[in-house]
């Protein structure tokens, strides 16, 4: 495993990598450092953020303050056929709203304004029938959030996420451009968060737990089952896995690494654009992360590396967990 990093890392040219992996007690059994990265050091993780805003919504969808049937029609007031768009839509990325909407990139304006912009747009398909890969779904999710509870979004995360977690960094927080730290009023939810690996462990060990933290309840285990299979039978459209020559599905604001999306899979992920590769697999009785802060001047370049490096990893620490006592 030491060997194969290091050597991927030097043939790759990036500057650093560090693996660290935890066993199913919460016990970190492996970390190391291949080049300039460090398990404490704060960077933009990008579409890693997706699972992290996931776990938000969970919370709140445990305490009755949306369910995974909330409808944009109910919460929004949204008209018309994108009025039965559904928060299980939104999070699995089937809303059949445009993916990609510029506003979600855009600093000045809110949220809620961008989320009205989205509203305005022209759907490319109808809910719950084509998976596109994109940022609008999560905005409008976290839209829904905001108007339930009546509070931006970072109060919401700090509130639902980091709180009952323990992590009390103010650093810990979403931006629109989080690679900057620039922007706080429209954050970017499905890429804006900025976290070191020590914090987001504590975010994926719920996930891997299915919403237990040292045995105390986070979130139904139910939400983490749905999380981990396909919602719906859909077309898929733009999907950044299948341009990266994988066929995994998508659950809900996670991947799903399985032959069998339908009806659920052990391993999850939630890869990001700058290299933070996070990974759960239960069925071997670990989860991971591979930390790292790529440049995305080549994003499909970036995907290869980190991406693949986890596939390559995932039967060589399935075989180094099975073999500790």
């Amino acid at each position: 495993m030491n060997a194969m990093v290091a050597e991927s890392v030097a043939d790759a040219g990036v500057p650093g990598v560090t693996l660290a992996v935890y066993d199913a007690q919460d016990r970190r059994v492996f970390v190391k450092s291949y080049g300039d990265f460090a398990p404490d050091r704060r960077v933009a993780i990008a579409s890693a953020s997706k699972m992290a805003s996931g776990l938000a919504l969970f919370r709140l969808v445990d305490a009755g303050v949306l369910s995974l049937d909330s409808t944009t029609g109910e919460v929004l007031g949204w008209t018309g056929p994108q009025a039965g768009i559904t928060l299980r839509h939104l999070l699995s990325f089937t809303s059949g709203l445009e993916p990609n909407h510029p506003c979600t990139v855009q600093m000045g304006g809110t949220l809620a304004q961008c989320v009205e912009a989205i509203a305005a747009g022209t759907p490319v398909a109808p809910p719950g029938t084509r998976f596109d890969y994109g940022s609008a779904h999560l905005h409008v999710a976290a839209r829904m959030a905001e108007v339930r509870t009546g509070k931006p979004w970072q109060d919401i995360f700090d509130e639902q996420v980091k709180t009952p977690l323990g992590l009390t960094s103010a650093e810990l927080a979403y931006y629109t451009f989080p690679r900057n730290t620039l922007g706080t009023s429209n954050p970017l939810i499905a890429g804006g968060l900025r976290s070191t690996m020590d914090e987001y462990a504590k975010l994926l060990g719920v996930v891997y737990h299915r919403g237990t933290v040292g045995g105390v309840p986070f979130a139904s285990a139910s939400l983490f089952d749905a999380q981990s299979r396909e919602p719906y039978d859909v077309v898929i459209g733009s999907s950044p896995m299948v341009d990266g020559g994988l066929t995994y599905h998508y659950g809900l604001t996670a991947w799903l690494e399985c032959d069998t999306p339908s009806t659920g899979c052990a391993v999850v992920s939630s890869p990001g654009a700058f290299g933070f590769t996070p990974w759960v697999d239960r069925d071997s009785g670990y989860y991971a992360i591979l930390g790292m802060q790529l440049e995305a001047t080549n994003e499909e370049r970036v995907g290869a590396f980190s991406v693949g490096l986890e596939q390559r990893l995932r039967p060589e620490i399935r075989a180094a967990v099975a073999a500790t006592p």
